[in-house]
């Protein structure tokens, strides 16, 4: 009798045996979404953690953003393996000096000298403003690793530039093997050997059409090493809708030391840069913006080497912001080899990909169109050992995709101080 009783707890009726394979499914589907999910979410915190730093005081935006006053000797750079001792250099040993000029006939746009966020508070003394990232904004990226992190690249001039020095000549011949994957830029550049600085006035947009997983820049490179690992200090102004959730122009920063393979990212979302300013914030928004036929805007970004430190120190409307730590570097411990200005666009629909983005670079107008409709850089210096902060002797124009973002160095008279024109509107009937 037992057996039998035994034997009927064991057999089940169709229905019951549906259940139980419901439920094993269930059970085994739990398991496969802990561990693709459960890790995720667990390295998004991990992330969050590092990211967004305890504050002595925080300020909130009218324009949404967080503003963490975070301790300066407890920021993101002393994350860096190489920065754990670091001593911080509050100011440069040196004045780096500027060099302007009155622009006849040309127009002239006013200074962008603050931002949104400090209309809300000020950040104390001791303190250094960082913007608080949400979860929402590091889940958009393809993992918490690649968040604020730009795609490899390289450039192949570089090569042929430490042959030929200052009078080498960028054409799309010597970089067709280079062309970016996820890149489309538009610049001009200065080539040599021992640049020590760098600056020009960046014509502030807000270009239209930046699709949610581009990105569109108006900036300044410093650039030295190889082609295939070259390094890079960079400062200017994006509309990055995968990294801030929303298509502000807001104020950056990037660096690498490897062709961004493994190192460097936007801002502070990685370990390197050391922040000594209280009043600017990076990735906060920067307003007014310049509107066509109207007045313009601009912002003065200078990037400028510390011959007694190594460091390099970026400064904004000449406010000194911070630096770059020499020790991060090999080839920029000493000077760049180029000086690049103008933009970029990143996006999986460039460069011979069809259709092309509809993402537009500066106003998102052609650079033929000129003053108050297309994007500019003017006052373009170098510094190199002369000391001597001055207008660059060679400069090269170059675009990936002409028929997407165009390139004009203008001139409006023998006198005028020149202006770089850059951007498009990326799609067009020509670029399709």
């Amino acid at each position: 009798m037992k057996f039998q009783d035994s034997k009927a707890y064991i057999l089940r009726t169709p229905r019951q045996t549906a259940t139980m394979r419901f439920f094993l499914i269930f059970v085994i589907l739990c398991g496969f979404y802990n561990e693709a999910y459960g890790k995720g979410s667990l390295d998004i915190d991990l992330k969050l953690k590092a990211l967004n730093k305890p504050a002595l005081k925080t300020i909130k935006s009218e324009d949404g953003d967080i503003i963490d006053c975070i301790d300066i000797y407890k920021q993101h750079a002393f994350d860096h393996p190489a920065l754990r001792n670091h001593k911080i250099q509050m100011k440069p040993s040196v004045k780096f000096g500027t060099k302007k000029t009155t622009i006849p006939n040309d127009g002239s746009s006013e200074h962008i000298k603050s931002q949104i966020w400090s209309k809300s508070g000020k950040c104390p003394m001791g303190t250094i403003p960082v913007r608080r990232v949400s979860r929402e904004d590091i889940s958009r990226a393809s993992s918490p690793s690649h968040f604020g992190r730009k795609t490899p690249h390289k450039y192949s001039f570089l090569d042929n530039a430490l042959q030929h020095k200052g009078n080498f000549t960028i054409t799309p011949e010597k970089i067709n093997e280079a062309q970016p994957r996820l890149r489309s830029e538009a610049f001009i550049v200065a080539l040599g050997f021992n640049f020590v600085g760098a600056q020009s006035d960046i014509n502030i947009w807000n270009p239209p059409r930046v699709e949610a997983t581009d990105y569109s820049t108006a900036q300044i490179w410093l650039v030295g090493g190889l082609s295939e690992n070259f390094e890079s200090v960079e400062g200017g102004w994006m509309v990055n809708p995968a990294v801030f959730g929303d298509s502000r122009t807001r104020l950056f920063i990037s660096w690498t030391t490897d062709g961004y393979t493994k190192t460097g990212c936007i801002n502070l979302l990685c370990a390197g840069f050391v922040q000594t300013s209280k009043k600017f914030a990076l990735g906060a928004t920067v307003e007014p913006v310049s509107s066509s036929s109207s007045t313009q805007y601009h912002i003065t970004v200078s990037i400028f080497l510390d011959p007694n430190s190594g460091n390099w120190w970026l400064t904004c409307e000449n406010n000194v912001l911070g630096y770059w730590p020499g020790t991060l570097f090999s080839y920029l411990k000493h000077s760049a080899t180029a000086v690049q200005w103008g933009g970029e666009v990143h996006s999986p629909n460039v460069v011979l990909k069809k259709p092309h983005t509809t993402t537009a670079m500066g106003s998102g107008q052609w650079a033929s169109y000129i003053w108050a409709e297309a994007c500019f850089h003017t006052n373009l210096r170098i510094k190199d050992y002369s000391m001597q902060l001055k207008y660059p002797q060679y400069l090269s124009e170059y675009a990936d995709e002409y028929n997407c973002y165009s390139t004009l160095l203008h001139r409006k008279t023998y006198m005028s101080e020149p202006h770089f024109y850059f951007g498009g509107p990326g799609r067009n009937s020509r670029c399709p």
